[in-house]
């Protein structure tokens, strides 16, 4: 305190005069556009968070930090956060100002995130000029995202493929469902850019990547080409890809976002979120759905079992591969791949574990597939709570990628089907909505036990950040000699 009251009787003995001339240092003019250039850079700041799929409460503490940084004093600072809308006003004893901007290109991109968390770390600790803060903006959103197009698409397949392994598929199987899937991916990719509505686009590539899955089935049932092709090329499940090549639309980073927002109190955000997530799923639903119908597809799904029919070290293997997979879609850093492989692997192999049991001849606690749902996402996401800072990135950077393998396709398709195939009869709603209710549990399960760990642990973790926060900004203000307003710092 000592220390703070030198610095404030050092600035009162020798006040600076301001460029034009004015003895208190409080020149309208520039004071005023110095505090829209700021304004601006928080915008900035909010709206690269938004496009990147943040879920709300980081985009808050995130645009909180920044201003802090700026030197925004967070009592006469307001932020409002929307799906496509930004605001910002700031109101004190001499200004009132609000800014907009709007966010129109939403994407999924957690290398974004992760440098625009590091960002405003470093622009406080280095005192970092607003030059230099707005060249770092400029070189995030310059940097292209962590793979190519077609390595998104060929990651996203086997992503796919993962999944149909997981299903019970056999080899031969996973191949060709990792083809149907960077096909239709490819082609869910490029129509956007042709100017194509993107739900119209998630119906033309589920549609697509399902005819071609069911291409494939010739290539094992048809005795004709079934006798040209070497044995290797044969499948003792040629339906099974059918159910996972369009599953990398699966809106992993939506749904997990809807139901953070909505535990944080950011309502509104929320909702919109979860209508994004059900627009997207019913878009890859009619697809999915238009192409049975077109092919004439039977119910291949409805005695299926649920009980793995792999080993677990194949269940590994699949595991790490649509986790990794997701995480090219996702455009995570390059470095966290074997991080998140480790991750989905520990998220299957814990909630088979938790789900399995002596009644289906398993060893496990037999616990049913939500419990074990929620059991395997919310292990992972307590260990990312700590592993996040030996990675030195958010939670959401791992978790959401190691968890979308856990996504219980058997059920959807077989509630699809089960729609698809109705005739009014009592029993068939019944089975549709049985199968519907239970994969829409077991998908719940999943992101609440991603938010639940992350949110409690947070709040746990928030006071010391703020006084981390707190002790550098005093730390900047000291190092330059300026007047400490500890209000001015104090981080709520």
């Amino acid at each position: 305190m000592n220390d703070i009251k030198n610095i404030v009787d050092n600035q009162m003995d020798n006040k600076k005069e301001c460029d034009c001339g004015c003895a208190d240092g409080t020149c309208k003019e520039i004071t005023e556009a110095e505090l829209r250039r700021k304004l601006d850079l928080l915008l900035r700041t909010g709206k690269i968070l938004v496009e990147s799929a943040a879920d709300t409460s980081r985009i808050m503490r995130t645009m909180k930090r920044a201003a802090a940084y700026l030197g925004l004093d967070e009592r006469y600072l307001h932020l409002y956060v929307n799906w496509n809308v930004l605001m910002v006003n700031y109101s004190d004893e001499v200004h009132s100002f609000t800014k907009f901007q709007r966010c129109e290109k939403h994407g999924i991109n957690l290398t974004s995130i992760s440098m625009m968390s590091k960002l405003t770390w470093r622009a406080i600790k280095d005192d970092y000029s607003l030059e230099q803060y707005e060249e770092s903006l400029n070189e995030i959103c310059a940097t292209k995202r962590s793979f190519s197009p077609w390595q998104v698409a060929i990651g996203g397949g086997f992503a796919c493929g993962g999944f149909c392994i997981q299903f019970g598929c056999d080899w031969p199987a996973f191949f060709f469902c990792s083809l149907a899937a960077i096909l239709g991916f490819r082609l869910r990719m490029y129509l956007p850019t042709k100017g194509c509505n993107n739900y119209v686009a998630i119906g033309i590539s589920a549609f697509v990547a399902t005819l071609i899955a069911w291409l494939t089935s010739f290539l094992s049932l048809d005795p004709a080409i079934a006798s040209s092709l070497p044995a290797f090329m044969h499948s003792d499940t040629p339906w099974h890809p059918l159910m996972a090549c369009a599953l990398f639309i699966v809106p992993g980073v939506p749904l997990i976002n809807f139901v953070s927002d909505m535990l944080d109190g950011y309502i509104e955000v929320g909702m919109i979120r979860a209508l994004n997530t059900l627009l997207m799923v019913l878009a890859m639903a009619f697809g999915i759905a238009f192409a049975i119908q077109v092919c004439h597809i039977d119910n291949f799904v409805k005695d299926l079992t649920m009980t793995p029919h792999h080993e677990y070290w194949e269940f590994a293997i699949a595991a790490a591969v649509s986790a990794m997979g997701f995480s090219t879609i996702f455009s995570i850093p390059r470095r966290l791949l074997p991080v998140v492989a480790v991750g989905g692997i520990i998220a299957v192999c814990f909630r088979n574990f938790v789900n399995l049991g002596p009644s289906n001849g398993n060893v496990g606690l037999d616990m049913g597939l939500s419990i074990g749902s929620l059991a395997g996402s919310a292990l992972i996401s307590i260990i990312v709570i700590k592993a996040r800072h030996w990675f030195h990135t958010p939670h959401q950077c791992i978790t959401i990628p190691s968890v979308i393998p856990m996504v219980p396709g058997v059920l959807m398709y077989r509630a699809l089907f089960a729609f698809i195939d109705m005739h009014g009869v009592v029993g068939e709603v019944t089975v549709g909505m049985n199968n519907a209710i239970k994969a829409s549990l077991a998908i719940l399960c999943i992101a609440l036990g991603v938010a639940i760990p992350n949110i409690f642990f947070r709040r746990f973790v928030e006071g010391s950040r703020k006084r981390k926060l707190f002790n550098m900004l005093v730390e900047r203000k000291k190092k330059n000699g300026e007047f400490v307003d500890l209000h001015e710092v104090e981080i709520k």
